[in-house]
This record gives structure tokens, sequence and C-alpha cells, in this order.
């Protein structure tokens, strides 16, 4: 329960504590024989009831019951006497809950008995218990998922519930359910345009102000600040998702070699890679709902590709990969793309929202003969250097170099809503009054205000005004760091994401980091320096979908995730940062142009126990042809155990150049031969030649 400190045990408790479990073990064995038995009576049901008496978490006792219920309940016709075996279940859920009021399974039974519909419903009794039991503990997430349950199950109006909510939130501002709940029922309303609900404008004005009072009156709760974030991300982004940015941008030209055209190494290999970037996470990207023309023959079964999922397989970034091999070109030939997507009920954000913003956007590659029979012959034949620092050259035309990928068009977003605006300001006026140096939550909920507020200026041309905001941010994130030392890697992420930003939303500022790397037979490669910037994580990738040689050292990076947008990625620099493991790495496999990669000097092998290799969600780690690898590497005596995080790795990367030189992991035996054995196309290794 909250709030109840836990007492120290006393001698007579120990006893007490073995001889609870001794008879738990006695109860469990008997109701497993009546399980593995299927015995049904009343007394083996009596045993089951004293078990879950002890323990309502014995998950395979209320199985039991179920099983025993649809036996005995066959037998009954009467509906008084079905009623009865109803009211002894839901009886035995009740003792159960008393015992623990949050037992999963508890609340599962008796959602399952109500879902039978074998007898009416006394709601009166439901509520009455619920009732009970959030007057003990208001917030008990399970009271609260049964009384949407119930809520449904009886057809109560979304509206009711919302006042119930109030009168919660009324008697305690720090009921988290409560808030919890009354988000969910906003959203349904809103998403209905239920009467009272059609103007978001009002209804969120009105929310504000209640959860400003919370604030208020206690500002060390967090139940009021999460409401509040909920309450922002509502008001600070647009309606529906948009397409924010895309590879190749409208209008390129690309090719392999020629001066005057964007470079695409992956031309090389026969493909063409296309990415799609939204501003939030959607699915439903197929051959159906985006279109592409072109005179190449395209495929009908287009595969448009999620390049980093969440659990219900929404994704920012998409890609789909043109196969461009089979082309004969006896000279020089141009070749077009067109890609449109209109307003498509199949595109859905996470909350539900549909795609409606048609795009239409078109570029042209080029290929010629030596392109084609170029395909076994690497163009990076030199040892690359990364201490360079060279500007635009002067016969390099700089429109080719796509500088125009750091604008967000206009057209593809929302215009600038003043409501918003005028909105965020007042919270921000307000937070401002809030004179509490050491409260976090107001220094961070001003920070997210103050972002809010910059992220929609982007989509104008405020820039001095939102680079104000900007600096007022990370002055409150150092301020955080300080304050909040247990959370000091999330502040240090978000002040990444807001200097990432920085760098990022102005090209005239952007150009002093962006430099070109001229490579014998290619087009010349552009190149972004982000050295020494203290970075902790990735942001705002959508602007740099353009780079093909970015280098990243000599800042404080833990994860990379992102950088698998950036498709045309051909080198990148990663050393001297704090990356500890192998399985970090696993956005760099799905870049298909990556050539070079410097991993020197990080913190790969230097943990003992590394458990991002243990509560890894890599999907890679379960493929098939993972199998061949490990076989492959059993074959040269590698301990397969010991090194399945590299064998992933490197399996799936196709490199030239490799540094790894200042990891601990280097100092393990056959970590040289796993590298080679799995690249073959390897020319140097931590800066020695690959013979």
């Amino acid at each position: 329960m909250h709030g109840r400190p836990r007492r120290p045990d006393k001698p007579e408790d120990a006893a007490a504590a073995e001889a609870k479990a001794a008879k738990l073990r006695d109860l469990q064995a008997q109701v497993l024989h009546n399980h593995h038995s299927r015995t049904y009576t009343k007394e083996a049901l009596g045993l089951s009831f004293k078990l879950l008496e002890i323990n309502p978490e014995a998950y395979t006792a209320w199985n039991y019951r179920k099983l025993a219920f649809q036996h005995n309940i066959g037998e009954l016709s009467e509906p008084e006497a079905i009623k009865s075996a109803i009211d002894d279940e839901l009886r035995v859920v009740e003792v159960a809950l008393r015992q623990n009021p949050k037992s999963y399974g508890a609340w599962y039974h008796r959602k399952w008995l109500l879902n039978q519909k074998l007898a009416p419903v006394d709601f009166k009794r439901e509520f009455g218990l619920l009732d009970k039991l959030l007057k003990v503990d208001a917030r008990n997430f399970h009271g609260w998922n049964y009384r949407r349950f119930l809520a449904r199950f009886m057809g109560v109006p979304e509206e009711e519930e919302l006042k119930y909510t109030i009168d919660k939130i009324s008697d305690n501002f720090s009921n988290y359910s409560a808030w919890h709940n009354r988000s969910i029922l906003l959203s349904n309303l809103l998403i209905k345009q239920s009467k009272g609900f059609e103007s978001k404008q009002k209804i969120f004005s009105e929310e504000f102000e209640l959860v400003t009072q919370a604030l208020f009156t206690d500002p060390s709760d967090q139940s009021g600040w999460f409401y509040h974030l909920w309450l922002l991300a509502q008001t600070s982004s647009p309606e529906n998702p948009q397409l924010i940015a895309s590879w190749p941008s409208n209008g390129s030209n690309l090719s392999l070699s020629s001066l005057s055209s964007i470079c695409c190494y992956s031309l090389k290999e026969g493909i063409l890679p296309i990415v799609l970037y939204f501003n939030e996470p959607v699915k439903g990207l197929s051959s159906s709902s985006v279109s592409l023309n072109s005179d190449l023959v395209v495929s009908k079964n287009i595969q448009w590709r999620p390049l980093s999922v969440t659990d219900s397989g929404h994704s920012n970034c998409w890609v789909t990969y043109l196969e461009v091999s089979n082309l004969e070109c006896n000279s020089l030939q141009q070749f077009s793309v067109e890609v449109s997507i209109t307003n498509s009920d199949e595109i859905v954000s996470r909350s539900g929202s549909n795609y409606n913003c048609p795009v239409h956007f078109s570029f042209t590659f080029e290929l010629s003969n030596n392109d084609s029979t170029a395909k076994d012959i690497d163009p990076i034949h030199e040892l690359i250097s990364w201490d360079f620092s060279e500007p635009l050259l002067s016969h390099v035309n700089p429109s080719c170099i796509c500088f125009e990928q750091l604008k967000i068009t206009n057209s593809l977003v929302h215009k600038e809503s003043n409501w918003h605006l005028e909105r965020l300001s007042d919270e921000i006026d307000l937070f401002r009054e809030l004179h509490d140096d050491n409260s976090k939550f107001a220094k961070l909920t001003l920070a997210r205000l103050l972002l809010a507020c910059a992220a929609i200026k982007s989509r104008g041309s405020s820039l001095v005004e939102r680079k104000g905001y900007c600096e007022e941010s990370l002055g409150l994130f150092n301020d955080l760091i300080d304050l909040d030392p247990s959370h000091k890697r999330y502040y240090e992420d978000e002040r990444s994401l807001v200097l990432m930003d920085q760098l990022t939303c102005d090209m005239e500022a952007f150009k002093k980091y962006c430099s070109v790397k001229a490579l014998p037979k290619l087009a010349p490669l552009n190149h972004v320096q982000l050295c020494r910037l203290s970075l902790t994580r990735i942001g705002f990738a959508e602007r740099l979908l353009w780079v093909q040689m970015l280098d990243l050292s000599h800042n404080n990076l833990r994860s990379i995730e992102g950088l698998e947008a950036l498709q045309q990625l051909v080198c990148l620099n990663l050393g001297n940062n704090q990356i500890s493991s192998f399985t970090a790495l696993e956005p760099l496999t799905k870049i298909i142009s990556l050539k070079v990669l410097d991993l020197s000097c990080n913190e790969i092998g230097t943990h003992p126990i590394d458990t991002t290799r243990y509560i890894c969600p890599s999907p890679f780690s379960h493929r098939v042809e993972a199998c061949e690898a490990f076989e492959e590497c059993r074959k040269k005596n590698i301990n397969v155990e010991e090194f399945w995080d590299a064998i992933l790795f490197f399996k799936h990367v196709n490199l030239v150049q490799l540094c790894l030189e200042g990891n601990a992991v280097t100092n393990k035996e056959n970590l040289r031969t796993l590298v080679v054995t799995l690249n073959p196309s390897l020319k140097w290794f931590d800066g020695k030649f690959v013979h």
C-alpha cells in the first residue's frame, strides 16, 4: 500500500512464515492433484478456496476454478442455482481481494465471470465493492481498470465517469489513477466529438485551469504534473500525423560518380533507398497507401519497412528499396521516380489519427555502364582519416549538396496555431511566477513548455524567438542535473535533444558544421562534424537524412537510436563516447551504405555484467541466418556463447574499415578472427591493412 512503512521482522514472524509456507505447499499439491485428475467436487473446490484465501497469486488455482465452474454449471438448469454458483465464485474473489487488493488473478477471474453472461449482474454490488476498495487505496489501478470494464459492460456514459474522476480528484489531488482515467475518458470523448466536447480549445483551457489549481496547492505531488504533461502533449502537437522529411528530396538528382549531382553510394550495390520520416510513429504504409511511379519497371508489391519499431508496429521512419541492379545502361541514362501519399485511412498514428495531408515529390537518378560494372570494386581503397575540415569545394555546386533537407517544408505541417501559442505562453508566465528554485517538477514543466513553443515556432519563421526558448530550456536542464542527480542521465538526454535542435534548425548556422569529402571515382560526400558537444543521444535525425559522413566523436553517447534513418551514411565516427555493448549498435545494421566505422575508445567489454545483453529488445537477435554465423564462428574455434552479441552485429554489416582500439573487448582472444570472418570485405582493422 502507498505510504505504509515496512516494519522489521520479529523472530516469531519467521516461525509463522515457515508454518504458512508448509501449509501452502500441502494445499498446492492437493489442488494440482485435483486439477490433473479433473476432480471438481465440493471438497476439491474447498481446497482451492483455502489456497486462494492464503495466496491469491496462485494462478493455477484460478484456472482450476474456471474449469470446475464450466463443468459444474453445465449440470445446472435452474436460474436460481446458476445465480447461486456465480455468487459463490464472486465471494471467493472478494475474499482474495481482502488478502491482496492488487491480485491480477482475482480481478481477471471476476471479469471472466461477468463476461460469461449467465445471470443478470448486480451492478450496485459491483460498484459498492469498488467504492470500498478505492477508499482503502484510491490509487489502486486494478480497481480503476475494473471500473472502466464495468462502465463499458453496463453502458455508463463516459460523461458520467468523467464526473466521477473530478469527485475523486476533489477528495485528493494526489490521486494519480483518477487523473489517468480522466485523460483516457477525455481522449475518447474528443475523438468521438461528443456533445459538449466539440471544441478542444475550450476543453483543454478548462483542464489547464483545473490542474494548475492542483499544482499550486501541492507543488511537490507528482500526479498533477504528469497530467499537465499529457495536456501539453495534446496542445503542442498537430492532431494528425505529418510527413516532415524524405530522402531523396523533391527535385534532387542522384548518381554514383557525377560531380554535378548528389552522391548515392548505394547505387553501387544496385539499390536505391527511399525514406519517409513522420513527426510521430505511424503504421500502415504499403503499396496501396504510398504510390510509386517511375520509368523503371517497379514491382506492384513494394514493401515499406519500419526502421525503428515500437511494440505496436508504429515507426517514425519507413523505407523501401528499389532494385536497380538489373538495368542495362550502354551510356549515361537518367531515370525518374515519383512518390505520392494521398489522404489514407491506412496510415494511422498511435492515437488513432489518420494521415490527411497529401504529398507528392519526385527525383531523378543517373546510371552509366561504368556504375554497373563497378559493383565488385569498392571506391574506398584508402584509409579514411577524420582529421580534416574541408570547406565546400569551389568546383562543387552547393545546390547539389543537399542542404535544403534542413528545411521542413511548411506545406507539410499545420500552420502555426495562435491558440496553442497563447495557451502555452500563459502557462510559461504562470510557471515563471512559481518561485521555487528547488522544485524539479516546476523546472522540468517550464522547460517542456518552452520546447513546445519552440516546436511550434519551427513551423514558422520566428527563429530568433525560437532560439530564446531553447537557450532558456538548456539552462533549466543544467539546473536539473545539479538539483536532481538521481535522474541526471534523463536530463542529459533531454539537453542533448535541445542541442541537436539548435544546431540543425537554421540552415545558415548549421553550414559551419558541414563540409565535403572528395574521394576518387565518387561524387563528393556530405560531411557533418558534431564533436565535443557533450551529446548523450541523437535527435532530429530527419534533418540529417542527406548526410554521408558523420563525425560524432568525443561526445558522451550511450545510445545511437535514430541513426538508422540515415540510409546514405557511408562513414561514421563514434570514437571517444560511452557505448558499452555491441547490442547498442543494432541501428547500424539497418544502414545499407555503411562502410567505415570508428568505435575507438568506447566502453565495449568494460562492464563485467553487461545488462544490455540480457535486457535486449533487439529483433535482430532472433533472425534465422544468425545460426549460420554461429556455425561459421565455431569452425574457427570462436566461443559463440561469449561473443554472440558481436557475432549478430558483424554478421549484418558490410564494412571496409573498422576501428575498435581502446575498448576492453579488444583484449579478448579471437575477436579479430571473428570480425574478419564475418566481414570478408574488411580492408583495414584498427588502422592496419587486413591481409
